[in-house]
């Protein structure tokens, strides 16, 4: 741990090692166990989950963006679709609705990002596009806004930029 950093818990990084716990005078700190508990939830560097990650940088002729891999199946990694290209989350859930994405699609969603609006959350997304892939489509969703880490079994290219409103 390095020591000669400031936080705003004072010098170094040395206390963020250590754990509380109650011993006969009240709250004590003591240095947290040298090995997980559970390796299905923490795990050290040198025997991570997966030996390529779970976050990918994807770039081409839109830009580039992030994808959260870990949680998409294989064989849902890689989809070659039509394209449908909408404003705003509420355009594509009533395109949903109307069952006018009932097929393989690529849904673009672009004007998410911070200076088009603020890059509001798009996780209301998730149920309709799971909802597809459930039936068989191909599906996936490109933005230039965010998303929850928790929609990750649609492969979503995220974080697009440059964003829609600059061109």
């Amino acid at each position: 741990m390095h020591g000669d950093v400031q936080t705003v818990a004072g010098a170094g990084l040395g206390h963020y090692a250590q754990e509380p716990w109650l011993s006969s005078e009240g709250l004590a700190w003591r240095d947290a166990p040298a090995n997980s508990g559970d390796r299905e939830v923490l795990r050290r560097a040198s025997d991570p989950f997966s030996a390529d990650g779970g976050l990918k940088l994807l770039r081409g002729n839109l830009g580039r963006s992030v994808i959260k891999v870990s949680a998409v199946k294989p064989e849902h990694r890689s989809v070659e679709a039509p394209a449908r290209v909408f404003h705003s989350q509420d355009e594509v859930i009533h395109a949903f609705k109307q069952g006018e994405l009932s097929r393989d699609v690529v849904v673009v969603v672009r004007f998410q990002g911070p200076r088009a609006n603020g890059m509001p959350e798009l996780h209301g997304l998730t149920p309709a596009l799971t909802s597809l892939q459930n039936k068989g489509h191909r599906v996936g969703l490109v933005t230039d806004g965010r998303m929850s880490g928790a929609s990750g079994v649609i492969p979503a290219a995220i974080h697009l930029t440059p964003e829609a409103v600059c061109g």
